[in-house]
């Protein structure tokens, strides 16, 4: 089990709490003992052990588990159980199972949407985006990370990104790129969001090392990148697809010679994958 620490969870826990668990202290003996179990009522991925595991031991609670995150997992499958004071199993039950299903949720649409792209083209990665939930980025990125895509950024400074209204406040796609090169540290890449193909080869030329073709079609992807080849450009740059693609359309972007596609559907739209918890 990955070694885990997050305090911001355990403060959104006793947040939700409040002052008590008023009905749980009135119900319950604060000595009763209780045993409980995580069952799982769907197939899927899962994700989101190690925050379970951090959450059941700041509590005190014992536990048992022969599953690990990236586990295929089935209708039926106890994922975990863990014991001990019974109003410390039902005050954090909820909290647990939330956190379980949406990122098992996301990993579960991650690995079915990254085997949907390998079967079509093996050399294309899928990627999410920053589209993620406020303070669970790093979560939901982990995430994605176990059902097998490509975490992209983690945060800001992971590498440049230039967007379309970085290009509007600069006034250019070339002036972006050169102000990025002059003010950034070579270690880090430089990524520019292009919208028309006259801007990708701009990009291409003037040297970007990824170009993000964004709100393409597929037709238009295709014009772009045979530009690119006739140029000889297209072995200079990584070109990323990306905006509105989803599980239902994502094939007739992987039937493209890219290298990555990028979707914010992956994590801002995944159902949260059906999971319970039973007091034994």
């Amino acid at each position: 089990m990955t070694i885990f620490s997050d305090n911001r969870i355990i403060e959104n826990i006793y947040d939700d709490i409040g002052f008590e668990d008023i009905t749980t202290n009135s119900l319950v003996p604060e000595n009763k003992w209780a045993q409980a179990e995580i069952l799982c009522k769907e197939d899927g991925v899962l994700a989101g052990m190690d925050v379970a595991h951090y959450i059941i031991n700041e509590f005190g609670l014992n536990i048992s588990s022969t599953f690990f995150d990236g586990d295929d997992i089935r209708k039926g499958d106890v994922i975990l159980e863990f014991e001990g004071k019974a109003r410390d199993v039902l005050m954090v039950e909820r909290s647990i199972l939330n956190y379980m299903m949406h990122l098992s949720g996301i990993a579960t649409v991650v690995r079915k949407t990254c085997e949907k792209v390998k079967e079509i083209n093996p050399n294309v990665r899928v990627a999410c985006t920053r589209k993620t939930t406020p303070g669970l980025q790093k979560l939901e990125k982990k995430a994605v990370e176990i059902g097998g895509g490509d975490t992209h950024r983690f945060k800001l400074d992971d590498c440049v990104l230039i967007k379309d209204n970085h290009i509007q406040v600069v006034g250019g796609v070339i002036e972006s790129i050169e102000l990025a090169k002059e003010n950034v540290s070579f270690t880090k890449k430089i990524e520019i969001e292009v919208e028309n193909e006259e801007d990708a080869v701009r990009a291409s030329m003037f040297g970007a090392d990824i170009v993000m073709l964004d709100n393409m079609t597929p037709d238009e992807i295709e014009s772009v990148l045979n530009t690119l080849k006739e140029r000889r450009l297209r072995e200079d740059v990584l070109i990323e697809v990306s905006g509105g693609i989803n599980p239902d359309n994502i094939e007739e972007y992987a039937k493209l010679d890219v290298d990555v596609i990028s979707s914010g559907f992956i994590t801002n739209s995944a159902k949260s994958l059906d999971l319970s918890l039973n007091i034994l």
